[in-house]
């Protein structure tokens, strides 16, 4: 129990976030998506000659990914994310001079 209480902070982080950014962030979604990418691409190929090409494919798969996330639709648009910062941290000052 003692546990649980320690790490309940922790694991309830994404709650503070604004609601756009929990919905991506409490799923593994994206990383599901991403090994069922490596092991479609891995069953045309079967079997790897050694440890490396297999370390290549998905080298290139992963720089492929990247690619498409730089140039195409943001995954989080992180403006409204520095807003909602900058406006938690301001209310906190807000808070520090009534109380000092």
């Amino acid at each position: 129990m003692e546990v649980l209480e320690e790490g309940f902070e922790d694991a309830t982080a994404v709650l503070e976030l604004p609601e756009q950014y929990r919905r991506r962030l409490r799923t593994t979604n994206g990383l599901e998506r991403l090994n069922e990418e490596i092991r479609r691409r891995e069953r045309v190929i079967r079997i790897f000659p050694n440890r490396e090409s297999a370390i290549r494919l998905i080298g290139a798969l992963l720089m492929e990914i990247d690619e498409r996330w730089g140039s195409g639709k943001r995954y989080f648009d992180m403006s409204e994310y520095f807003e909602w910062c900058s406006s938690k941290a301001q209310k906190l000052k807000e808070k520090v001079v009534l109380i000092g």
